[in-house]
């Protein structure tokens, strides 16, 4: 049996702020299993709604159902509170799968059969973010995203410029660009969550994979492990335009798309966006090399979409057949193309051509999680992020985020040094 612990209540008072909205029971007739998933990712519902057809046209004896709402999250929290479960949950690998594995809501899954075909990378990323330490696994990794800098290929190609390895080159090759009169970066920092994208790939390489981890476990502080990432942050919005924070991301992919910049500090999940303005616009990719020393640097990779079965559902073996039709290379490849997605299956896949230069790191299985994956919503980590480039104040950026990690993590950081001391690994 799990320990219990504070995050649980927490987590139950947060769901019940949320407005309660009607759900959906299974329930079969003559036989037939109904399972039905509830999933985070509006934009793919074309690619699930074929999915679910595809399933039902070739199993007789179980019926799938995927639902795909645009605010799929509360419905979530909704449900869970009014007991109210579906029997599979598609939801990103962050902070909210930590509270439902320490709430009870999701199934242990040890023991499905498929789990030995997802690349071990991303089940480690999943064990990480485990508030406490659990036994079993609570969710099957399904496609991950890769943040990095994108680059227009054929201007890099025109000018001669090399992909950079070490921060040092990185520089040079933003200086490079400015003498030609070309902008090196465009950001769209009106928009505060797209702060986080140069954060993240930076942080990745900077700061300790656990970062969040130790300092709730009282090892170490913010302040100590993300001011080279601060620093190197702010230098970077020195190469973007003048006033960042005028434009937008629909604004950055636009310009980016028109061959305003250069590179663009973003994630896979704009190149849909920036080729919806030039169709014909050849991207690569590469990661944010952080370091002076090129061994360090590490693909910033999370899970993007996984898979987990709720505790309450009562067809598990059912569950698990659904689990094996999502993970069929084809339905894979499917969604792949569809969303330009990274797989977390071992395989032998397609990956989009713009993700070519990442592919290194995604075949060696070099990647690390997003910092911001453990950063609690009501911190908003992002619009901190936004203040701190605006006004240039590390120290007070840094002392800030400590004094909010304390403050809106106290459950997490009392039930992770209570479980330090219970187990003796406490300081």
């Amino acid at each position: 049996m799990k320990r219990k612990n504070a995050i649980s209540a927490a987590l139950a008072v947060a769901m019940l702020t949320a407005a309660i909205l009607p759900g959906c029971s299974s329930g079969g007739d003559s036989g037939v299993t109904e399972i039905e998933i509830l999933q985070y990712k509006p934009e793919a519902a074309a690619y699930f709604d074929q999915v679910e057809e595809e399933f039902n046209a070739s199993h007789d004896d179980i019926h799938l159902t995927i639902s795909s709402p645009n605010d799929a999250s509360t419905i979530m929290r909704t449900r869970f509170v009014r007991e109210d479960y579906p029997d599979i949950i598609g939801i990103g690998g962050d902070i909210n799968y930590s509270y439902y594995v320490d709430a009870d809501i999701l199934a242990d899954i040890s023991d499905y059969q498929g789990l030995s075909d997802i690349k071990q990378s991303y089940l480690d990323i999943l064990e990480a973010l485990e508030i406490t330490p659990e036994d079993g696994i609570y969710g099957v990794p399904y496609v991950a995203n890769a943040a990095g800098i994108l680059y227009n290929k054929d201007m890099f190609e025109e000018y001669g410029w090399e992909i950079p390895e070490t921060w040092g080159e990185l520089i040079q090759l933003c200086e490079d660009i400015q003498a030609e009169g070309i902008l090196p970066f465009y950001f769209g920092f009106r928009d505060t969550w797209t702060c986080l994208a140069p954060w993240n790939s930076l942080a990745v390489g900077l700061a300790p994979s656990d970062t969040c981890q130790q300092v709730n476990a009282g090892e170490t502080t913010f302040t100590e492990e993300y001011r080279e990432t601060a620093e190197k942050c702010l230098e970077l919005v020195s190469y973007g335009p003048d006033d960042p924070f005028a434009y937008g991301y629909n604004d950055a992919c636009t310009a980016f798309a028109n061959g305003e910049s250069a590179m663009y500090p973003i994630g896979s999940y704009a190149v849909p966006q920036i080729l919806s303005v030039n169709p014909e616009m050849n991207i690569d990719s590469f990661v944010t090399p952080g370091n002076d020393d090129a061994s360090k640097n590490t693909l910033n990779s999370g899970v993007d979409l996984m898979f987990a079965v709720t505790a309450a559902c009562e067809h598990k073996d059912a569950a698990y057949e659904v689990l094996d039709f999502l993970l069929e290379d084809e339905n894979i490849q499917a969604y792949i193309d569809d969303q330009n997605a990274v797989p977390c299956k071992e395989g032998d896949f397609e990956l989009a051509p713009m993700l070519d230069g990442m592919k290194p790191f995604i075949e060696a299985g070099n990647m690390t999680d997003y910092q911001d994956h453990y950063y609690p919503s009501e911190m908003a980590v992002d619009a901190q992020i936004q203040t701190f480039l605006i006004n240039g104040d590390v120290d007070a950026f840094l002392a800030k985020f400590d004094k909010d990690w304390t403050r809106y993590n106290r459950d997490i950081i009392r039930a992770v040094q209570e479980y330090n001391e219970e187990h003796g690994t406490a300081e």
